[in-house]
């Protein structure tokens, strides 16, 4: 693959993947949204499908790794050189907040509804109770739509549980993904992939929301951080790590894996 296909095929793909994969959690989160609470099903779903659609749409061109973890497990696996992993990895993020951008300009009527309700902006629900917005400002009312949070903030546990659902995911596509030359996905390995995020989402999302990508969180952060969101509240700087650092240790521990059990 050339420097153009990488760039080219994981900036669109991951522009798609987050553009279908946010906007699916706007569409249940955001006020006037007409598949408002439609739930955690459909949000599994939805993430399961964009990964479907950025995968095929990227998957004849640069693989469609579209995520760090993936990169990095297979450079460990080989399948991936070293030297390809650096443009992965910034054509990943580029399009991670590119697909975030887009999400706010198809919702943005409904952000700027859902964030000047006082319902919303001025009381929000924290622990058990509720408290002013003020006094969290770590996660604002639509942070959610952007990256993940934990249910419980435990560094440990929340690491813990990211590290065990990528692992899951990458030694998924090593194991039965890969396309004939063993650099990304193929289409059979596209649809499995697709199904078993929509696994990972179901049964291992529940405590941090389950980011299984580094991009996939700190791109759509950065773009919450900076575009002009009435009363948006903070990007939670300090949780921004968690979702970095387990995807990317369980992508590598899943690259071992597959050499120790599966080569």
């Amino acid at each position: 693959m050339s420097s153009s296909d990488i760039f080219i095929g994981e900036t669109i793909g991951t522009a798609i993947l987050i553009l279908l994969g946010a906007g699916v959690v706007a569409a249940v989160t955001l006020k006037h949204s007409k598949a408002r609470d439609a739930g955690w099903l459909a949000i599994t779903f939805g993430w399961g499908f964009a990964v479907l659609t950025g995968a095929y749409l990227a998957g004849g061109v640069s693989g469609a790794h579209l995520n760090p973890a993936v990169t990095l497990g297979l450079a460990i696996q080989g399948g991936t050189e070293w030297g390809d992993v650096p443009l992965y990895l910034v054509s990943q993020l580029l399009g991670a907040m590119i697909g975030a951008v887009l999400v706010w300009a198809v919702y943005y009527g409904q952000f700027r509804a859902h964030l000047t309700d006082p319902e919303i902006v001025d009381l929000q629900p924290v622990d058990d109770g509720m408290v002013d917005q003020k006094a969290a400002p770590e996660a604002g009312p639509v942070l959610g739509i952007f990256s993940t949070g934990p249910e419980i903030r435990h560094a440990v546990q929340n690491v813990v549980t990211e590290v065990i659902a990528t692992v899951v995911l990458v030694l998924a596509i090593l194991t039965q993904g890969l396309n004939d030359a063993g650099n990304g996905l193929g289409p059979l390995g596209a649809l499995i992939t697709a199904l078993v995020v929509v696994s990972i989402g179901l049964s291992l999302g529940g405590p941090t929301g389950y980011a299984i990508n580094p991009v996939r969180d700190l791109g759509p952060r950065i773009v919450h951080a900076l575009l002009p969101l009435p009363n948006k509240g903070g990007s939670d700087w300090g949780y921004a790590w968690v979702p970095i650092v387990g995807p990317l240790i369980g992508g590598a521990i899943a690259g071992g894996l597959y050499n120790l059990a599966f080569a």
